[in-house]
């Protein structure tokens, strides 16, 4: 059991730092090669961050360790919203603009409830199982699309600002790229592998190690963006960073993944689901309590205790 817990250490280094060469090195030759930095920011570097939690869940789903993939992106929103978020709120209060609190907060809340709908054939449909078809992840995918087009709207009147792209040398870029893929792909290997062993190890569920370890693991990159931004009083970052990164687990790399693979879908999970739809809601109803607009400290708090609470109650579960 040592042994696994230090081979899921080692992998979340890796994983955190592969997703960051993979970012810098892909987003340096894309500007070398002249594409716009703002395309670039909406997309290298937008997609490049999500990469850890992709990977993990295209060898969760090609293991058969689907709970694993399907907690990962439920556990990660969560974390989101309730522990980074709040952690970034405590570090500084954070402002948020109107198109964050009227259409990406609920963009991200319809993802969801997408997902609870999809995922619960035999309560909706009355079929013989659950599972997210590749119908499903179609559908995720297009949704997705749309959301993109919302996005390159907003870059185009100026809501967005382009993000600032570092430029290496040809060798040094593709020596980034490289090392990104190469540390994501064995990472994400070394993740999924062992926390499948630990859960078996411990008598954990592959849900609750996804829901847990592996969620706040492929977090760590959206964790360090906000609380660096909120430090530095950036509450837009914060924000919209915790936000997109959501909407994107959700409708992309879901999307993504069920497309690859159907995912048989464990009901037990459904409380969670249910919980990130609920916390969702509550970050939206914060925007209008106390300071409008605003996520003050005390909302953080309160985010916090919720995600310490959340998680005593899966340990308990089991």
């Amino acid at each position: 059991m040592f042994l696994s817990i230090v081979f899921i250490a080692i992998s979340l280094v890796m994983l955190l730092y592969g997703g960051d060469y993979l970012v810098k090195g892909s987003a340096s030759l894309a500007k070398k090669w002249g594409i716009p930095v703002l395309v670039i920011g909406l997309t290298v570097v937008a997609f490049g961050t999500s990469m850890p939690e992709l990977i993990v869940n295209v060898f969760s789903a090609v293991k058969g360790a689907t709970d694993i993939a399907v907690g990962n992106i439920i556990g990660s929103n969560i974390v989101n919203i309730l522990l980074i978020l709040g952690i970034s709120a405590v570090i500084y209060p954070l402002t948020v603009k109107d198109s964050t609190a009227w259409k990406e907060i609920p963009f991200a809340l319809l993802a969801g409830i997408m997902v609870y709908f999809m995922g619960n054939d035999i309560l909706f449909d009355g079929f013989s199982n659950n599972s997210l078809t590749r119908t499903d992840g179609l559908a995720l995918l297009s949704v997705f699309a749309i959301f993109l087009y919302y996005v390159f709207g907003l870059a185009k009147t100026g809501k967005i600002e382009p993000e600032e792209i570092e430029v290496f040398g040809w060798a040094k870029s593709f020596l980034f790229l490289f090392a990104g893929i190469f540390l994501l792909f064995i990472g994400g290997k070394l993740l999924v592998d062992n926390a499948v062993i630990l859960a078996r190890l411990a008598g954990m569920s592959e849900a609750l190690i996804g829901l847990t370890i592996v969620a706040i693991g492929t977090s760590l990159p959206e964790l360090v963006t906000s609380a660096v931004a909120a430090y530095h009083k950036h509450s837009d970052i914060a924000i919209g960073n915790i936000v997109g990164s959501n909407i994107f687990n959700i409708l992309w790399i879901l999307g993504i993944t069920s497309t690859i693979k159907p995912l048989p879908f464990n009901g037990g999970i459904n409380f969670d689901i249910i919980s990130m739809i609920l916390v969702t809601i509550l970050l939206f109803v914060f925007l209008f309590i106390g300071t409008k607009k605003k996520i003050d400290r005390w909302q953080g708090i309160i985010f916090i205790l919720l995600y310490f609470a959340y998680i005593a109650y899966l340990i308990t579960r089991g």
